[in-house]
């Protein structure tokens, strides 16, 4: 469990955005003999042979090419996003203010503003700039260091905090970098590029993120406390057991970003990058159909774990308790995609994996969230299933999960990817 906690902080601290944590994902399939394929090129896959492709650098695809034959069998999928909620640096940010220099954010998602006061804030994405020979190129820039912070107004100034605290995210989000001086945030970016043709900045996509690392926490260490464990903790876990798959098998993941703003673009689980690839696997229409009717797809997204101060909250008999085993999502309205076929199917897959499974339903009083599961069922017609690890505090700068959980997703994907059925 150490080892698998170690591995996984490795996997956290270098993926601070959705384009690191791609760059993360597609890397460590490079090491594994993955080979790189590219949308613009023509195709000429090879039986036996893994693959991967990304899309606007933070959305990838990998799989496992068994032959076309072998694909009638159907093919395994994981699906997951790169995305989490965070602050994200508007296009013209800068402000001065008071004697200091802030950076004006846009939230991203629905995140939990709260914990994101009196942080250690460090900053991380792409960044697009043109050379002096008139190209434009793109880079990733992760700062490493904390450079920013969101400080609080002091309780005598605000006697009312603890009971009606509000935020108003274009007022009080505003995040401070520095004494007031006369450096430009492009002056800043261009001394974190190692390009000697740089000429301009152009334009960037970054975001703010807790330094602080992951840890183990608990008397007997048994909690995983980190940023961004939705969903990159589902990504790592995918990455892994697919890594370690029988490559006989059609298995195939599928890390989307954008699903925190409802997977609407062209590399969201909304667009045609995932439907694309499988076309270009299987080649004509009538095979198409045929695959799709014997494939299936597990969406991998942390479920809400019940929290033992606000158990009122949660349904009773399907409120998953961390540590516990992972969770299956229902939702009769389709919020998730699972149904009795995938949940026998997967229910199985965990026997086999000796694993046990939680049943995670929302109160008939509250709002359901989503994932990417109906938004592939629905563009594939594929038999989906919606699971995901327990965790508390979803969508705050810090969450918290059970390592054993996470092993036992690990572990169940496996079985899944190699169709283990005994």
């Amino acid at each position: 469990m150490r080892a698998l906690f170690q591995q996984f902080k490795t996997f956290l601290s270098q993926s601070p955005s959705p384009f690191h944590a791609t760059t993360t994902v597609e890397n460590r399939l490079i090491e594994s003999g993955f080979i790189k394929l590219f949308e613009q090129d023509k195709w000429n896959l090879q039986a036996g042979k893994s693959y991967l492709v990304t899309r606007n650098d933070a959305s990838i695809i990998a799989f496992n090419y068994p032959g076309c034959e072998a694909l009638m069998d159907g093919i395994h999928m994981v699906g997951a996003h790169t995305d989490s909620p965070a602050l994200k640096v508007k296009p013209n940010p800068e402000l001065k203010k008071a004697g200091v220099n802030q950076l004006a954010v846009e939230v991203y998602g629905g995140a939990l503003l709260n914990p994101w006061f009196d942080r250690d804030l460090s900053l991380a994405g792409q960044v697009s700039y043109k050379t002096r020979t008139g190209d434009i190129s793109s880079v990733l820039i992760d700062f490493q260091r904390a450079l920013a912070i969101i400080p609080s107004l002091a309780i005598h100034l605000d006697r009312n905090a603890n009971s009606e605290k509000s935020i108003n995210a274009q007022k009080d989000l505003p995040v401070i970098v520095s004494l007031e001086n006369d450096s430009s945030f492009h002056d800043i970016l261009k001394k974190e590029i190692d390009d000697t043709k740089l000429e301009e900045i152009l334009s960037f996509d970054l975001l703010f993120y807790d330094t602080q690392e992951a840890s183990c926490i608990g008397l007997d260490e048994s909690l995983v406390c980190a940023a961004r464990l939705d969903n990159l903790l589902s990504c790592f876990t995918g990455l892994e057991a697919l890594i370690k798959s029988d490559k006989s098998k059609a298995s195939l993941l599928v890390f989307n970003d954008h699903e925190e703003v409802g997977s609407s673009s062209a590399h969201g689980a909304e667009g045609n990058f995932l439907e694309i690839v499988l076309k270009r696997m299987i080649g004509s229409v009538e095979d198409y159909a045929r695959v799709m009717n014997t494939s299936m797809m597990v969406s991998t997204d942390n479920a809400h774990a019940l929290h033992p101060n606000f158990s009122d909250i949660h349904e009773p008999n399907h409120a998953p308790l961390i540590g516990q085993g992972l969770a299956i999502k229902y939702n009769a309205n389709q919020a998730y995609a699972t149904n009795c076929n995938s949940s026998a199917i997967f229910q199985n897959y965990a026997h086999v994996a000796k694993r046990k499974l939680q049943s995670y339903v929302v109160r008939s009083d509250t709002r359901c969230g989503s994932t990417i599961g109906p938004i592939t069922a629905t563009k594939l017609g594929i038999n989906t299933i919606d699971v995901g690890v327990p965790t508390w505090s979803m969508h705050s700068i810090r969450e918290t999960a059970s390592l054993k959980d996470i092993d036992d997703l690990l572990e169940i994907l496996k079985v899944y990817f190699n169709r283990d059925k005994s």
